[in-house]
């Protein structure tokens, strides 16, 4: 981790712990405010990123973890919407933060949304403070746990130790929303993953439940019935169209 991200990070968790909130984050303004660049605004018809962080539940003042963010396309829109009184922790490994393209969209979000603290950390040393997030969002990248690649430099890791640690980070009646690309039942979840980059969905909920997570409901609002699982996300007939599950889990309250 660079040493501004440290002490970013250092800075944000120094916030006093936001006081539970009744109000909930205004993502349609997040959404509509101006200084989002346009290849996010391209993707917020396939992503609905205003029914689905209202179905979830964000919060005005909320702390939330935006788990393996990328480019940051989360980490703004929810960073806006939580307000002030909010912050996110936008993570990624340290090879995807390195990337030409991942860092500068990054490091933009973060020029534009103060509250967003840019983290990096191996997915094979995951360090959250307990109990710090009111949210925490996984969106399409639930999956990689079971994927390895060395041309990424992603190791063999137990999806076990990942849920763990975002189990630890997550507040007694936090959630935890998860967005994944969705595979047929059967066949072994690493191989699937590695060919298409889908998961069965009650491998995913499982996985969570194991973790001690409780499923809180999900939702249709991604479902797309003309995908058949058959082909890779990045497959040109049906990249940013996939079919996805919507679930959102707790951590209980007690």
């Amino acid at each position: 981790m660079s040493k501004r991200a440290l002490i970013a990070f250092a800075l944000a968790l120094a916030l006093p712990l936001a006081a539970a909130q009744a109000a909930p984050a205004d993502v349609a303004a997040a959404v509509a405010a101006p200084g989002r660049p346009a290849d996010a605004i391209e993707l917020d018809a396939a992503r609905k990123p205003v029914e689905v962080l209202n179905w979830l539940g964000l919060k005005r003042g909320d702390r939330v973890l935006d788990y393996f963010t990328g480019t940051g396309y989360y980490a703004e829109i929810m960073a806006r919407a939580v307000g002030p009184q909010g912050h996110v922790i936008a993570w990624n490994t340290p090879f995807f933060a390195a990337n030409d393209q991942i860092r500068p969209a990054a490091e933009a979000v973060h020029q534009r949304s103060p509250n967003v603290a840019l983290y990096t950390t191996p997915v094979t040393a995951l360090s959250f403070p307990p109990q710090s997030f009111d949210f925490v969002l996984m969106h399409m990248v639930y999956h990689d746990t079971y994927w390895e690649s060395a041309r990424f430099q992603v190791p063999h890791i137990d999806p076990a130790i990942v849920l763990r640690a975002v189990f630890e980070a997550t507040k007694p009646g936090g959630i935890v929303g998860v967005v994944d690309h969705v595979a047929n039942p059967g066949g072994d979840t690493r191989a699937v993953v590695e060919a298409l980059h889908r998961i069965d969905p009650a491998v995913l909920r499982a996985d969570y439940e194991r973790a001690g997570f409780v499923f809180d409901g999900e939702s249709d609002l991604l479902r797309n019935p003309q995908d058949d699982h058959s082909k890779n996300i990045f497959d040109p007939a049906i990249r940013g169209h996939t079919d996805r599950i919507l679930y959102r889990f707790r951590r209980p309250a007690n």
